[in-house]
């Protein structure tokens, strides 16, 4: 597909996804005004609108499939515009084609690179490396909106301030108090593995016209960035990185370095009858205004339905969909992120976060994906055991707030 006929295909669904959020609208109205009658809504009009809402989910999945396509580049010659990268990339072909690593062994060991061989496996050409990281900050929503680190080592230290530097005003000439010293948090991430086992017939490997890199990054994305999204989320640490609703939360009334604060809904497994907005409000006013700016909702599908219908006094609907066709939607003027491993709505579930992401969270990639060739564990298939090293957590605890769905 051409640069125009994507275009073209974004401005139509886009088109479409206008249209669905119209109709949305036009029959929510319709059950409000039911409800408001004291009839209660008609199932037909709950039906619709459910129909409308699966609509508009699907839509908007398929503006993000073409935004992925729109941004992606070719793999190869533009990339590796230097001898040791071409060498790189043709010893690596001819070793993931036929198994031969005499040229990779030549040349890590060459770079002087430790852990390669036999038993480790060999290091991807950077390109595909780059493509493989690309395509995971499209498919793993909470790693496309934080900080992400490369590393060499196995973890990233870092010290954090959990109180500010002390600070005061002083004359020119007056005495300067010695200020109290300033809380340092000693803060680490282990970088752990992650492993994806594709496999090829040896006919596909013998065709010459087949892309082994991009069929390498193409087979390990989804692997990888599923599990990664549900680390980031919800991991506890062990083996994988912890994701940020596993940290202990507050009241944010009570925070404290540490924990995570969150708000309530004011209703259990819900949002409250009246007003049900007003807990939005709460959560992003729970942030301080240096994250507020930056700050974005962070929901899964079932949460962004509920949402979805809310209206202002004005009778403005606070969800928007996307602008342009490489945006996403927004929810009182801040921008949704939709992550399928944020919980679903139920009694005490923290299923909405609000925050600066890219200051609250870190992503620790260790530099280098890793291929093994194993052609005898699955004959006649080839498997590759393709690795990445990642962790993550939370650097900043004030930079993120949840939405709990309680009543107190």
């Amino acid at each position: 597909m051409s640069a125009v006929e994507t275009k073209s295909a974004g401005d139509d669904i886009l088109a479409d996804l206008n249209r669905a959020f119209s109709a949305f609208k036009e029959t929510n109205d319709e059950r409000l005004t039911q409800l408001e009658s004291r009839l209660g809504a008609d199932v037909v009009t709950e039906e619709k609108l459910a129909r409308i809402d699966h609509a508009l989910d699907d839509t908007k999945s398929r503006l993000d499939r073409l935004a992925l396509e729109m941004s992606r580049p070719r793999i190869g010659g533009k990339l590796v515009d230097d001898h040791s990268g071409r060498e790189h990339k043709s010893a690596f072909n001819h070793y993931m084609r036929s198994g031969e690593a005499s040229g990779l062994k030549a040349l890590e060991a060459k770079a002087l690179s430790r852990g390669s061989g036999p038993d480790g496996g060999y290091l991807v050409p950077l390109p595909t490396e780059r493509e493989v990281l690309r395509r995971l900050a499209k498919f793993s929503p909470i790693r496309a909106i934080s900080s992400v680190r490369e590393i060499s080592g196995a973890s990233l230290r870092r010290a954090f301030s959990t109180t500010g530097p002390a600070a005061g005003w002083v004359a020119e000439a007056d005495p300067r108090p010695q200020t109290n010293n300033q809380q340092l948090a000693d803060m680490t991430f282990p970088a752990m593995e992650l492993y994806a086992m594709p496999a090829a017939t040896q006919a596909l490997l013998d065709d010459a016209v087949v892309d082994i890199e991009q069929w390498i990054a193409e087979e390990v994305q989804t692997a990888f960035a599923e599990q990664e999204g549900a680390a980031f989320v919800s991991g506890d640490g062990v083996n994988k990185p912890k994701g940020f609703l596993a940290y202990a939360t507050v009241a944010d009334a009570s925070w404290s370095w540490g924990n995570i604060g969150h708000v309530l809904t004011g209703a259990a497994g819900a949002f409250a009858a009246t007003d049900p907005s007003d807990a939005l409000v709460n959560l992003v006013y729970a942030l301080r205004a240096g994250f507020r700016q930056n700050g974005k909702f962070v929901m899964g599908r079932r949460a962004q339905s509920l949402v979805r219908q809310f209206k202002t006094t004005t009778g403005d609907y606070i969800w928007s969909p996307p602008a342009t066709a490489d945006a996403g939607a927004s929810l009182m003027n801040f921008p949704v992120v939709e992550a399928e491993d944020m919980p679903d709505p139920a009694a005490n579930s923290l299923s909405i976060a609000f925050g600066d992401f890219e200051r609250g969270y870190v992503v620790v990639d260790r530099v280098g994906i890793r291929v093994l060739r194993d052609p005898y564990s699955a004959k006649p298939y080839v498997l590759f055991y393709t690795t990445k090293r990642v962790g993550g957590g939370v650097q900043n605890f004030e930079a993120i707030k949840l939405l709990k769905f309680a009543a107190s």
